[in-house]
């Protein structure tokens, strides 16, 4: 896969009949992709000549990734605030499954209390990689990135204060809000992220603040583990994250790239 240089807005959605189709967002149609987004040419995606309406098909997450890679602690603000440790020299990370991921308008579904009593949302900027790099040089590291997305790492924290890591505390179904688009073409590394609580703004920070840089975290995690196309990087979320509860909305917005809308129940 090639990284597109223009600034695209691409959607993985469902149509009438239940096919799934990649397409690019221009105005309220889709230009209908005759493969997923692998297949660039000249800079440019392959249209299939079919239109779509936006608003007659179903948005899907915009991507099925091989793995979710998160890290945690990037903002010295968040990781005083959940007990973590601020300013971390290298990157503290973890996995989410792929099971957890849910849409836009998708409901994040609350464990029963035995299980959890405190699920907090996460608004983060995520990564889409482009194509398959290892060991990855830091000066062309963003060259691997496809486009960004929109994730709400949603957290039982009272689970990963107390477990040795965070797989059981981040794992739950409906736990990895994604989208609701992938737009190319932008710097991930000064974007505004605010996400609001049934419309109460509570995190308000920019990528530009994060302890480590995004090239870095690139880099640092290629090192360990080969990126895939289409693999998601959720770069960690800002201060500000608190308790959510059945009846709840949450939607985070990011600048350039949207907002994504998630119902809690």
């Amino acid at each position: 896969m090639q990284v597109l240089e223009k600034t695209m807005t691409i959607v993985r959605y469902q149509n009438e009949i239940g096919k799934v189709y990649y397409g690019i967002v221009e105005d309220d149609v889709i230009l209908q992709l005759s493969s997923n987004f692998t297949e660039i040419v000249n800079n440019e995606l392959k249209f299939d000549g079919v239109r779509v309406k936006y608003n007659d098909v179903k948005i899907l997450e915009p991507v099925v990734p091989l793995k979710v890679i998160n890290f945690g602690w990037t903002y010295a603000g968040h990781a005083k605030e959940t007990g973590g440790k601020a300013n971390l020299k290298e990157p503290f990370l973890f996995l989410k499954p792929t099971s957890s991921l849910i849409p836009n308008e998708g409901d994040i579904i609350l464990p029963s209390n035995n299980l959890t009593k405190q699920v907090e949302m996460e608004g983060e900027v995520a990564l889409v990689i482009g194509k398959r790099g290892k060991n990855i040089k830091e000066e062309v590291a963003l060259d691997y990135v496809f486009g960004c997305t929109i994730f709400n790492d949603v957290t039982a924290r009272d689970l990963t204060k107390k477990d040795p890591q965070f797989t059981r505390g981040k794992g739950f179904d409906t736990f990895g809000p994604l989208g609701p688009c992938i737009v190319t073409g932008i710097d991930p590394t000064n974007l505004r992220i605010v996400t609001t609580l049934n419309g109460k703004v509570v995190q308000d920070g920019n990528t530009n603040q994060m302890s480590l840089s995004i090239p870095y975290l690139i880099s640092w995690v290629s090192q360990i583990m080969t990126l895939e196309p289409g693999d998601v990087l959720a770069t960690g979320s800002p201060s500000g994250s608190c308790p959510m509860k059945s009846g709840d909305i949450v939607t985070v917005e990011v600048e350039n790239i949207g907002k994504l809308v998630n119902y809690v129940i």
